[in-house]
């Protein structure tokens, strides 16, 4: 339970080894990290979440960058987490961003995987498929007309975050812009920009060499 809203939190790794939360993409859950879960969990003691909308988590219908991040805070407090290793996906990786700059205390290590925070522009929401969606229809337009208009303060904020970070981009094939992720790297005091050139789902497209990538960098720390 985080708050009134329950996240479904799955566990694997040592019970001993230090913890690493990984925040999934929109429309995605906790199993999107299978691929390199296996190879995290020989070093770390891995926290998935659900977000809120998502897999087993609740739907409670209202959707927020904000309130996905108290979300993720309130699980690390039940979970007795004061420190972690934080890994994010487009969304997830958002809401990393906003733990690390708003809470820098409590992230040891920060990793960001193909996605900037929100920037001003037009972006049309999508209509509600004629199929049933694993996850609450609503957490989509909720999640892109925040992206369209961002608080101007959060980029202003990168700043504030204090851990080592790894910004991971997708190259050529992805929808990302590149400056933009040339924007945050250099904002953000510690930050390394590494291009693994596979697109945006990079850990699902090329695993072995992001698990390697991340793992190398968590080892050396900057």
């Amino acid at each position: 339970m985080a708050g009134e809203v329950r996240l479904a939190c799955f566990l694997s790794g040592p019970p001993d080894a230090p913890p690493m939360v990984l925040l999934h993409a929109l429309g995605e859950r906790s199993e999107s990290w299978d691929a390199v879960r296996a190879e995290f969990d020989r070093h770390y003691r891995v926290i998935t979440i659900d977000l809120r909308g998502h897999g087993d988590s609740d739907w409670p219908g209202e959707y927020s960058y904000e309130l996905m991040r108290d979300d993720v805070l309130a699980a690390l407090d039940r979970l007795g987490l004061d420190r972690i290793t934080l890994v994010g996906h487009s969304l997830g990786g958002i809401v990393a961003y906003l733990i690390a700059q708003d809470h820098p205390d409590r992230v040891d290590r920060l990793v960001v995987e193909d996605v900037p925070l929100p920037y001003r522009r037009e972006r049309p929401v999508p209509e509600r498929p004629d199929w049933p969606v694993p996850f609450d229809w609503p957490v989509v337009p909720a999640m892109i007309t925040q992206s369209g208009e961002p608080n101007p303060d959060w980029w202003d904020r990168l700043s504030k975050i204090t851990a080592p970070t790894l910004l991971v981009a997708g190259g050529a094939d992805s929808h990302v812009p590149r400056e933009q992720l040339d924007a945050v790297a250099a904002r953000v005091p510690r930050c390394t920009l590494l291009t693994i050139p596979v697109g945006h789902h990079v850990h699902d497209a090329a695993p072995a060499e992001f698990a390697a990538a991340v793992l190398s960098f968590l080892r050396t720390g900057d």
